[in-house]
């Protein structure tokens, strides 16, 4: 019963240390459920589906198709028979031969009754000229396109997911220079109030102290204001718990980069562009096949049957009997009708219907090679101007960081004055303020060559996760 007591009594301490033990998400983690909700990659992988479907229906273009059918009718139907004139010749000494004016045999024919029919009709595609095959390479160069461009959204999500990272770690480091700022801040106080009590410095001095902490105080709300807002994309964006991606704590570093023999020829937007050339070459052949026949295989099956249906007469057959036709067919039936055979179809001419299709075929593929070429300019473009950012943020950490050593030091040397009185309080804040700017505006400079590395990642398709 003591164990029993003592398992129930750790299992009850253990059971909230388990739960509550949390970890920060890495940043892969966070890149790859950022994928997972991203609207632009869910379309094109529905889309990617949608070309699925398009090349399942062409495969199955050979599949034979089977109709069965079926029909029950009241049958009623009248047929006019008008006689000309008949003469027969006479056959001496047998028949001294007649002649039947116009009208003699006039008559009307009727039948009625029910009906019924069934029908089960197979057919097959043998061959479609060609055109299928081309549609099928088509489609294969469409989704192909799409994949390409797939990689240019997963890019983009990486970039905003690694600025939203990169921004939680400005924040962090921005608390960081806070906290130092507020201890300096602190002991500079205790120094003030040694030297307001001998009358080394004004009630005006120290009040700028206190006017400087209470500066610093409302910077700690900023900061916290800004980490939630970044917890709030972040979660928005990934669909990760906050209270796991507050535990994020990222260090910000620069990304040394070096663009080697990479070109923009890996650029999603040219290779979906490529594809598209291939997609179009397929569409006109596919168009060139107008004029092949194409051929069919068919088979069916028929039944058709008469119910209580008569068959009837308006007048005599012969003038002068007085008979007239009635009869009934009593269950009449033709069973089975069997059909088979091969068919083909040439459009021999189809009012250059075919012609012109191919014409507007070649006019996608001149418009697509245009696109080609203006994208090309525009990304080597683009290239160089990421280049030269890149090169730019690099020269500004190196100028932000001489900055801030020297602020640093002049920030050292203001405190020994501060100490023996040689400078007032406020020239010691000044120099607290240009320390504290002089460190956040380093971490900036490191945060936008981040974003300059990214960008010029993304200028060769090259963009890399290990490096952010």
């Amino acid at each position: 019963m003591k164990n029993y007591k003592t398992l129930i009594f750790t299992a009850m301490i253990g059971f909230p240390l388990s739960f509550s033990a949390q970890t920060a998400p890495s940043f892969k983690e966070l890149v790859d459920a950022a994928m997972t909700k991203d609207a632009a990659i869910e379309q094109q992988n529905l889309e990617s589906k949608a070309n699925g479907l398009d090349q399942q229906k062409l495969k199955d273009i050979f599949l034979p198709k089977v109709e069965i059918s079926g029909k029950g009718e009241y049958l009623n139907a009248t047929a006019k028979f008008l006689s000309p004139e008949i003469a027969i010749p006479a056959i001496k000494p047998i028949f001294p031969g007649a002649v039947f004016p116009e009208g003699t045999f006039d008559n009307n024919f009727t039948l009625s009754g029910f009906d019924a029919a069934a029908k089960v009709e197979a057919k097959a595609l043998l061959y479609s000229g060609g055109k299928v095959k081309y549609l099928k390479q088509a489609l294969t160069e469409k989704n192909n396109a799409t994949q390409a461009l797939q990689v240019k959204n997963q890019d983009e999500v990486i970039t905003q997911i690694s600025k939203a990272y990169d921004q939680f770690a400005l924040v962090i480091e921005s608390k960081k220079v806070l906290d130092e700022s507020k201890k300096r801040l602190d002991a500079n106080k205790k120094t003030a109030e040694k030297a307001l009590g001998y009358g080394l410095i004004t009630p005006y001095d120290y009040k700028k102290i206190e006017l400087a902490q209470a500066t610093l105080d409302s910077k700690m709300v900023e900061y916290e204001g800004k980490k939630e807002l970044l917890i709030t994309q972040l979660n928005v964006l990934t669909g990760i718990d906050k209270e796991r991606i507050a535990l994020i704590h990222p260090d910000l570093e620069k990304i040394d980069y070096l663009l080697t023999n990479e070109t923009i020829e890996n650029r999603a937007e040219l290779k979906a562009l490529d594809y598209g050339l291939k997609a179009i070459d397929a569409k006109i052949k596919a168009e060139k096949t107008w004029w092949i026949p194409k051929v069919q295989a068919m088979t069916s099956l028929s039944y058709m049957g008469f119910y209580n249906t008569n068959l009837s007469s308006s007048k005599e057959l012969m003038p002068g009997t007085g008979a007239k036709l009635d009869y009934d067919l009593t269950n009449l039936n033709l069973l089975p009708i069997f059909q088979a055979g091969i068919g083909f179809k040439w459009d021999v001419f189809d009012g250059n219907e075919g012609k012109h299709e191919v014409e507007k075929a070649k006019i996608e593929r001149e418009i697509l090679e245009s696109k080609k070429s203006d994208a090309e300019r525009k990304l080597q473009l683009n290239l160089a101007n990421n280049q030269t950012n890149y090169n730019i943020a690099n020269a500004q950490v190196d100028l932000k960081a001489k900055a801030k050593q020297i602020a640093k030091n002049a920030m050292t040397q203001a405190e020994k004055e501060f100490r023996y009185g040689l400078i007032k309080s406020t020239q010691l804040i000044e120099a607290e303020n240009d320390l504290e700017n002089a460190e956040l505006e380093y971490q900036t400079a490191i945060f936008n060559q981040r974003r300059a590395a990214v960008e010029l990642m993304k200028s060769t398709q090259n963009l890399n996760l290990e490096k952010l």
